[in-house]
Parts: structure tokens; sequence; C-alpha cells
């Protein structure tokens, strides 16, 4: 998106093959960028990306498809909103049944003239134009909220925009904009930008996404026998709030070969099996591991003890209701589970579950990447009904995950 409105050509290397971002690059596409992907010799998980940006979009022929990513709808708006043009963004049934009042609020207090349909969900009209910078309080600790106001900041007149945190969300977009030489300043939990006259082309190798290794990592730290090594992941604290919780249940992941890259911390990773013990996730966590929780549940379910996760209740309005979908596939495989309003219980039992069920993904891939773990852990295996979702961020999960399990 950056690249989309920096004035030049901008490459981009190991970009995901995921489908949430080809409807990113589709939408741009539509804003008037050219792009061009070109394979990296890295596998098909990933691309070399050249994006020829401009300052200013132009207005799209077509409504925008954002598919099933509620990050591209809710960052793309704005960026959108500082541009005096309607246009429309929609995304799938899924998509469409998302929450998006946390992003249009905000971009409305800043000037920008959004609609929605029932309920403050998709499609969103929005006819963005002249901003103002505003101090905005997030209601919930929500990247893509911040990044929505940030970017709407970079059109801002009239001071910096700052965004106060509760509870801090991950940073990937504050640590990208201050690469670029962007003005963002963070005192405590307040982040504030300024608006830009230019942003200059750049090129950055992408670091490795740790929520598409998080399967990997705990099915490691499960399996008896495994000794697995992850190279070039990024360990942004913000983001790896599972590592931390794995490592006071007693797993067994060393973390070595620190650098950075592209402004993030990046490590490799080498996983072995251990014993786990049975932990608490509270409220200050969850914003951490909120993409790894479905994955932590599993964990927990062959700990010692009995674990619990508190003030989860975002994940209600993910792809699926995932403290249903979550509970209803570790069911399914025989982890004792237990749904409450805003989190789980999870009776962990330290020895490999039967199996041999069914789990419904319901079209959210982490619910498909979680069954697969849970079926390679258990004793009977698993069956996956809508396994195909896992392509909305990882299409090669399952060939990868049988060439890892074959060596």
């Amino acid at each position: 998106m950056l690249a989309s409105i920096a004035e030049g050509t901008t490459r981009l290397a190991n970009f995901s093959t995921g489908a949430d971002c080809a409807s990113t690059l589709q939408c741009l596409r539509q804003l008037g960028s050219a792009i061009r992907t070109a394979a990296n010799g890295a596998g098909t998980s990933s691309e070399v990306l050249e994006i020829e940006g401009r300052e200013w979009l132009t207005q799209p022929d077509e409504s925008l498809d954002c598919g099933n990513s509620g990050s591209t709808m809710r960052m793309l708006s704005g960026i959108l909103a500082g541009h005096d043009f309607p246009c429309v963004l929609h995304g799938d049934a899924s998509l469409s049944r998302r929450p998006m009042e946390r992003v249009t609020a905000p971009l409305r207090l800043m000037g920008a003239r959004i609609t929605s349909g029932e309920g403050e969900r998709p499609p969103l009209k929005i006819h963005g134009g002249k901003l103002q910078a505003i101090d905005y309080v997030t209601p919930l600790a929500s990247a893509q909220v911040k990044s929505a106001v940030l970017f709407a900041g970079l059109y801002a007149e009239g001071g910096p925009t700052t965004v106060v945190e509760r509870i801090p969300s991950r940073d990937h977009t504050e640590r990208l904009l201050r690469e670029l030489g962007v003005a963002v300043k963070r005192r405590g939990t307040d982040v504030s930008i300024e608006s830009v006259r230019r942003i200059a082309p750049f090129r950055v190798e992408i670091a490795g996404d740790f929520s598409t290794a998080a399967p990997f990592v705990v099915a490691a730290t499960l399996l008896h026998g495994s000794e697995l090594l992850v190279e070039g992941i990024n360990i942004n604290p913000l983001r790896t709030g599972l590592l931390d919780v794995l490592e006071r249940m007693g797993a067994n992941i060393a973390v070595f070969n620190r650098r950075n890259v592209g402004g993030e911390p990046v490590a490799d990773l080498e996983v072995r099996p251990a014993e786990l013990v049975a932990t608490v996730v509270r409220r200050r966590e969850v914003p951490t591991l909120i993409d790894e929780l479905p994955l932590f549940a599993l964990a927990a379910g062959l700990a010692r003890g009995e674990s619990i996760v508190y003030s989860a209740g975002e994940l209600r309005a993910k792809e699926t209701d995932r403290i249903e979908t979550v509970t209803n596939a570790l069911r399914a495989l025989g982890v004792r589970i237990a749904a409450s309003d805003d989190g789980f219980r999870v009776r962990g039992v330290p020895t490999r579950p039967k199996g041999g069920g069914l789990v419904q993904a319901e079209g959210d891939h982490r619910i498909a990447m979680l069954g697969a773990i849970g079926g390679l852990v258990s004793r009977d295996g698993a069956r996956i009904e809508g396994a195909e979702s896992v392509a909305v961020s990882f299409p090669g999960f399952f060939d990868l995950l049988e060439s890892v399990t074959q060596r």
C-alpha cells in the first residue's frame, strides 16, 4: 500500500502469495498502480514485486474486491480517505460479516465521508478528500485500525495525527514508515505521524511471517522425535507472544542469529519437543498472539494442568467466531476444551489426543491449519472439511507440512 503512493519504483522481496495479499494487489492495480511479479527462487510461497507508485491514486472503474482480507479493507480505507474521489470496497461472505465501525469512526472524525452496510459492515462507500489531524483513543487493541488512522494522517492538515492505545498492538506500520523517513513518534502508548509531501520509492526484504511459521513451531514442540529449524522469522515482540507463552510452558525453542531486516528484528528458531505445563493468557498478552490462540489451545490440550485464555473476545470477530470454531475443532480431536464469553479453558493431558474426528474449517484458514496440526499430533489423525481455505494466507502449507514430516 505504501509502495503504491511512493513516487517511483519500489521493490519488495519475499512477498507472500497468499490470497489476502493478492486481494491487496488487485485493489491497488484498480487504483492505478502498475505491479510486476517474478518468482524469487524460494519456492511457491513468496515472490519479488516491483510496484510503480504515484503520489495520487486514481478513481477505480469498479468497486474494490477485498476478498477475505480484513487487513486490505481496513488499512486501504485509511489511504483512500485522503483521496478526493468516491469508491466502494466489498468482500466475500466472511468479510461482509466483520465489523468496520472500528475503522470508519476515526476516519469520519478526520473528515472522510463513509457509509457502510447494515450494522457497520461491508460494503464501505468512501469519498475522501481534505482531512484534519485528530487525537484518537482506540477502544480496542487493533493494528489494522491504528494503521488506517496513521495512513490517513499522511494526508491530514492541522498538526500531527495521534493514536492512543491502552494496550500496544503490532507496530509493523510504524516501523516501516520510520524506515521510509516519515516523521513517526512514539511516546508511551501514543503514536503520532506528520503529514508528508512525498514518499520516496524503497527496497525492502520482508521478514518471514511468524504466524505462518507458528503451526510448524507448535507441531515440533508437541511431536516426539521432532527437530525443526526455521530461518529468517520476524521476532517483533509485539507479534511473538506465542513464543513467550510456550517458553513459560516449558517449550524447547532456541532463538539465535538475531539481525535486522527492513526495520524489523529477525532471527532463526530451533525447535525440539518438550513436555509442557499449563498457563494463563491474560488481556495484555492477547494482542501479541491473537492469531496464534487456536494453536495455543492445541498446545494447552497436551500440557499438564488447566490453561485459561481471558479477554480474547476479539476472536469472535475474525473470519469465523474462533472461540466456537476452535472449541468445536479441538473437541472433535479429543481435546478437553470449554468456551467462555471471551476465551476458553483447556484441561490438558500430557499425552497425544485420540483424534480421528472431522474438523470443520468453515472457510477459516487458521482453523484449517489448526486441524492439520491437531491431526498430525493425534493418534488417529483428522479429516478437515474446507482445507482449501489455507490459501488465504499460505497456499503451500500442506506441501511444506508433508515435506517436513517425511524427513
